[in-house]
């Protein structure tokens, strides 16, 4: 859990004043200050403007505008972003990815995914959300699961009964770094290349004997 004492200044970025509230009332819960709002894209660059903003939490889906057009604006200027939407999509998650989102959370996630995804970007680390993994492992599962090496599958199924780095060289005959090395192109193929706890979750759910 991030300390509460450690200074952040928030943004809130959705149309529906109902859920900014709802918003400001669960990362209140974690300690954070009474966040900035907005609800459209000319808001939240005004606020900008005037204000060093540390984290935003944005929707995609704004009357007027696309949030993901905010996130160039607001990552060069030092600030880590947070989607929080409805879509859930393969597509969309790895656009939102590109444009330099740091966590990924749906709305019909357990709201403590959106406080543990605080508490990962606060630390400039990546998140995705349950939910946000499944769209992108589902979506490539079929086709790019067939593409894997049979080494690679080894790796993955491995990962996916827990088996450490360690664990993972040592039953396969390699080094810890040819083990790195394989994860890195298991990422490539499958287009989940945020961290291996992302990769560790996919193996989960797909290739745990």
């Amino acid at each position: 859990m991030m300390e509460a004492s450690v200074a952040c200044t928030v943004l809130l970025v959705d149309d529906h004043p109902a859920v900014r509230q709802g918003l400001a009332a669960l990362l209140g819960s974690r300690g954070l200050p009474t966040p900035l709002q907005a609800s459209t894209i000319e808001e939240a660059r005004a606020i900008a403007d005037e204000t060093d903003v540390d984290l935003a939490v944005i929707d995609l889906s704004l009357e007027r505008g696309d949030g993901l057009d905010l996130v160039p604006d607001l990552a060069s200027r030092g600030a880590r972003v947070i989607v929080y939407s409805m879509f859930e999509d393969a597509r969309t998650i790895r656009r939102s990815l590109k444009y330099g989102v740091l966590g990924y959370v749906t709305k019909r996630d357990d709201p403590a995914c959106l406080l543990e995804a605080v508490d990962h970007v606060r630390r400039g680390e990546p998140y995705l959300s349950v939910r946000a993994v499944d769209a992108l492992s589902e979506a490539d599962a079929a086709m790019q699961g067939k593409e894997l090496s049979e080494r690679e599958r080894q790796v993955l199924s491995l990962m996916g009964q827990g088996e450490s780095n360690i664990g993972i060289a040592a039953a396969l005959g390699i080094s810890v770094r040819t083990v790195e090395t394989y994860y890195t192109r298991i990422s490539e193929k499958l287009d989940l290349s945020l961290s291996v706890r992302d990769l560790r979750k996919y193996a989960i759910r797909h290739f745990k004997e």
